[in-house]
């Protein structure tokens, strides 16, 4: 698997933080509109994958012990198969279900083609 997701600094900072908060994380991406166009941080194992789950990337966090597995919808993924994607994370309120909503801020996602 290469490396189809990363994270900024502040994201990275706000999901060892969580990490501290809630225990082991995961992240989903459902693709919908308004929540699902955002990655969704849950504590792991909460958000039940499926098949139609993709597994894009278990993210290494320096500080965080274990990987972060990165999920998207395979009906997102489809669309998005040609980008790269970057965690980062913004002012604003966030998902209600996505625990960093509380904090006052949100994860976003940016992509960008894949150039190899």
């Amino acid at each position: 698997m290469d490396d189809r997701v990363a994270v900024t600094p502040a994201a990275a900072e706000l999901i060892r933080a969580l990490r501290g908060q809630h225990g082991p994380l995961m992240f989903h991406q459902s693709g919908g509109c308004c929540d699902g166009s955002a990655p969704m941080c849950y504590p792991r194992g909460e958000f039940r994958t499926g098949d139609s789950d993709v597994l894009l990337q278990e993210l290494r966090i320096e500080g965080v012990a274990e990987p972060v597995p990165f999920w998207m919808s395979a009906a997102q993924y489809a669309a998005w198969k040609h980008t790269n994607l970057t965690v980062d994370v913004v002012p604003g309120r966030g998902s209600g279900f996505s625990l960093e909503a509380p904090e006052g801020v949100r994860f976003l996602i940016r992509s960008r083609i894949r150039t190899a």
